[in-house]
């Protein structure tokens, strides 16, 4: 979820950095934000109908198309953490892409100057000052598409409830499940816990590795 959100985050919010067209590009921007303003409950539902393994729009194209076993989706053992991951991915990207959007407005176009001068091409201006000056953002992304993968919930309770079997069965699902479904708060305390010292971990060591990537000479 993490990389495939940061992967797709950058190449939207360039595109439309280097777009012309405002109209287009502020039409778009809205399309791909929009759906993080939508309640992930309603996402959540919309999805587990689109992505009905029997009958559903999604594979019923499949169908069409000539794929005779699509995926079962939130109801196959091998697919259901796939699905969520590509409802949160929808769901979020829009987000990540205002973040690096801004950030991308906000480097010196004297530098793209200086370097179209010296004879840079457009893929050595995007390596060489678009991604470090940019890393500041990217950082920040990082940081929360990581913390909001480890505390995804709302999802897997609508359309999986940690299963089939227990293919989706994370952390905070098992807190929820632990706490309310088998009243076993001690043993959800103990999870809650782990949590946080996985989300903290995770923090610190790039908060640390920082140092070594992220440029902030805006």
């Amino acid at each position: 979820f993490v990389s495939l959100t940061m992967v797709l985050a950058v190449i939207i919010a360039v595109w439309l950095n280097g777009s012309k067209h405002k109209k287009l590009n502020n039409m778009v921007e809205g399309f791909i934000f929009t759906p993080h303003v939508i309640s992930m409950v309603s996402v959540s539902i919309v999805f587990k109908a689109l992505f009905n393994p029997e009958g559903g729009p999604v594979n019923s194209l499949l169908m069409a198309l000539g794929i005779s076993n699509p995926p079962g989706w939130f109801m196959d053992i091998h697919w259901s953490m796939t699905s969520i991951v590509i409802l949160t991915v929808w769901h979020t990207v829009g987000y990540y892409m205002v973040i690096l959007l801004a950030g991308l407005q906000n480097i010196n176009t004297e530098l793209y100057e200086a370097a179209a001068i010296d004879g840079a091409n457009a893929r050595q201006r995007y390596f060489r000052i678009t991604l470090p000056m940019l890393t500041p953002s990217l950082f920040f992304i990082m940081i929360m598409s990581m913390i909001n993968s480890l505390k995804v919930f709302d999802q897997v309770s609508v359309a999986t409830q940690g299963g089939p079997g227990t293919s989706s069965f994370v952390l905070v699902y098992a807190i929820y499940d632990y706490a309310f479904n088998r009243f076993e708060m001690g043993y959800a305390s103990a999870i809650a816990w782990v949590l946080f010292i996985i989300i903290l971990i995770f923090t610190l060591v790039q908060w640390k590795l920082q140092n070594k990537w992220v440029n902030y000479d805006m």
